[in-house]
């Protein structure tokens, strides 16, 4: 897997690799560190609802996506160099569709779904949605920015920069999809000894694994954004 001597660009990467995860892990300490107090202050309803949102979204911005913006605009870089564009994009939203229908029909056996609701499990969207105009458009446009756009234009950028630093003969050994994929099931904490929770692991990487796979076949990443917007986190 590992290059023995890096290129100038590859050299880059890494670094944009490091400053990725450097970001990310700064944001994770600070909302461990400040967690009981964050979690009161969005899930308690003491105060404004889009403040409650926003202070959500600062923190899982900061995990998925704001890394990935430092370094794209460091090194000018633009999202349409990433698969944001029109060119297949039906054919990547489809086909990362089917990629999450494992995952899906498991929810369905195992009664984890009790309805379909986008971003029903971020825990300020039912107030956001119970909210007058225009605080519920701003509401779920933050929302569905943040836990949507980025958490899933996150995997694509680590995917395909890890693919830039280390190349594969296989088509199907793609370490980017691969890696995104582990870091998936780590920070969703899908992870577990028993039958059920091996299975559910196995779907979500069927999930992340595929959707990026689709991205790197058709070129087009608007797939795993909606993955996220649709899918994810609305059962």
């Amino acid at each position: 897997m590992r290059n023995k001597v890096l290129s100038i660009e590859q050299k880059k990467i890494q670094s944009d690799l490091w400053t990725i995860a450097l970001i990310s892990f700064a944001a994770l300490a600070i909302y461990m560190l400040l967690q009981n107090r964050i979690v009161v202050l969005i899930k308690g309803g003491s105060i404004n609802i889009l403040l409650r949102v926003l202070i959500g979204a600062v923190f899982q911005f900061g995990l998925a996506g704001l890394g990935i913006s430092v370094v794209l605009i460091y090194r000018k870089e633009s999202f349409l160099d990433y698969g944001l564009n029109k060119k297949g994009w039906i054919k990547s939203i489809a086909f990362c569709f089917i990629c999450f229908v494992p995952h899906t029909i498991f929810m369905q056996l195992t009664n984890q779904i009790t309805g379909y609701l986008p971003f029903q499990s971020v825990w300020t969207t039912k107030d956001v949605l119970s909210g007058n105009f225009p605080v519920n458009i701003i509401g779920m446009l933050i929302t569905g920015a943040v836990w949507g756009f980025f958490e899933g234009f996150n995997y694509v950028v680590i995917s395909d920069k890890i693919n830039s630093l280390y190349s594969s003969t296989n088509k199907w050994l793609n370490w980017g999809a691969i890696i995104c994929s582990v870091m998936c099931i780590l920070i969703h904490g899908v992870i577990g000894i028993t039958l059920e929770s091996i299975i559910e692991m196995v779907t979500v990487f069927t999930a992340i694994y595929g959707m990026l796979m689709v991205k790197q076949f058709t070129g087009n990443a608007w797939g795993c954004v909606f993955v996220f917007i649709f899918l994810w986190n609305a059962f």
